[in-house]
C-alpha cells in the first residue's frame, strides 16, 4: 500500500497487524515528510506496534508522494483519491477504483518497487531509538488523529 496520509483509525491499524501476524507480506510506503507535519507525526506514533507486527515500513525522502494505491494477492488493487485517514471516508469527496484483475496489480506492483527503491526502510530497533522529543510529539499529535 502507498498512501500520502496515513492515519490509521483504530480496526485499519488492528487489521494490517493482524495480517501481518498471520503470514501477509505487508508493506507500506509512507512520505517521510508532508504537508501536514501533524499528519506525519500520527503516522509515526503507529509505526512500533506496526513493526512489532511485522508489517514493513518505507518511507521516501525528497519527493512529495501522492499515490494512494494497495495490491492485494497480485489480483486485487485499488487506485483513486482517498488517503488512508477518516477524513477521506468520513468528510471528503473521493474516488477509487477497485481493479481485479492480475496485469493491473502487477503494474501497481512494479511501481510500488521502484518506488520502494528510493525509500528507506524502518527498523524496529533504529526507530525504537528515536529522540525522546519526536516520541513525545508523536503522543500528543494523536489527540488530533480523528480530525485529520
Amino acid at each position: 500500500m502507498s498512501a500520502a496520509y496515513f492515519v490509521p483509525s483504530h480496526q485499519e491499524k488492528e487489521d494490517l497487524e493482524a495480517a501481518a501476524r498471520r503470514g501477509v507480506d505487508v508493506r507500506l510506503l509512507l512520505p517521510d515528510a508532508s504537508d501536514s507535519a501533524r499528519a506525519i507525526a500520527v503516522a509515526h506514533s503507529h509505526y512500533s506496534d506496526l513493526l512489532e507486527a511485522g508489517v514493513k515500513i518505507y518511507e521516501t525522502h525528497n519527493l512529495v508522494l501522492h499515490s494512494k494505491t494497495v495490491v492485494i494477492d497480485g489480483v486485487w488493487s485499488v487506485v483513486g483519491s482517498s488517503n488512508f485517514d477518516q477524513r477521506s471516508v468520513l468528510f471528503n469527496d473521493e474516488v477509487d477504483a477497485v481493479v481485479l484483475g492480475s496485469a493491473t496489480a502487477q503494474q501497481l506492483q512494479k511501481l510500488f518497487e521502484d518506488d520502494r527503491k528510493n525509500a528507506s526502510q524502518i527498523d524496529l530497533a533504529t526507530w525504537t531509538n528515536r529522540p525522546f522529543g519526536q516520541k513525545a510529539e508523536e503522543f500528543f499529535a494523536r489527540f488530533w488523529q480523528n480530525l485529520l
